[in-house]
């Protein structure tokens, strides 16, 4: 019997300062008015979390090796393009992917109102059902004094048949 292999991931990017012209990217969508995070693609915390996480549970190596910042290519590119690539290399090293689950943790922006938006994007990007949930910190640590926004995921994969 072959058993299903589990991955997770974590990604973690600070506020950009507030006088940045880049706009929010979370979980696959655009968050107007919201203040945008920093990094070397759009910085969409969720995606890259679930990107990570896939290739990890498929044995792949992460997100750094893949996409890496030496990569002029992926400077700047939208986090859902990240997790569709994710996904077909799964896919291509021969396996089937079952589901990603994925928990913002931050204050800001409220997940809840656009959730089965994002839950759509991403799960068109992955090819597989993906779900977001959202949680705070109560004020501890770099996401509760808001400083930036987390996110977790956790991807099920299962070798083709």
């Amino acid at each position: 019997m072959t058993l299903p292999r589990v991955g997770t991931g974590i990604d973690v990017h600070a506020y950009a300062p507030e006088d940045s012209p880049r706009v929010l990217h979370l979980a696959g969508l655009e968050w107007p008015g919201e203040r945008a995070l920093e990094g070397h693609s759009d910085a969409d915390v969720a995606a890259h979390a679930a990107a990570d996480a896939l290739l990890s549970a498929a044995g792949i190596g992460d997100l750094g090796s893949n996409f890496g910042t030496a990569e002029p290519e992926w400077a700047g590119a939208a986090g859902a393009v990240l997790l569709a690539e994710a996904a077909r290399r799964v896919r291509a090293a021969g396996y089937v992917i079952g589901n990603v689950a994925i928990q913002v943790v931050g204050t800001r922006p409220r997940i809840g109102a656009r959730r089965s938006e994002a839950e759509a994007v991403l799960s068109a990007a992955v090819g597989a059902p993906v779900t977001v949930s959202a949680t705070t910190t109560d004020g501890l640590g770099l996401t509760g004094r808001g400083e930036g926004v987390a996110a977790l995921a956790t991807a099920l994969v299962a070798a083709a048949d």
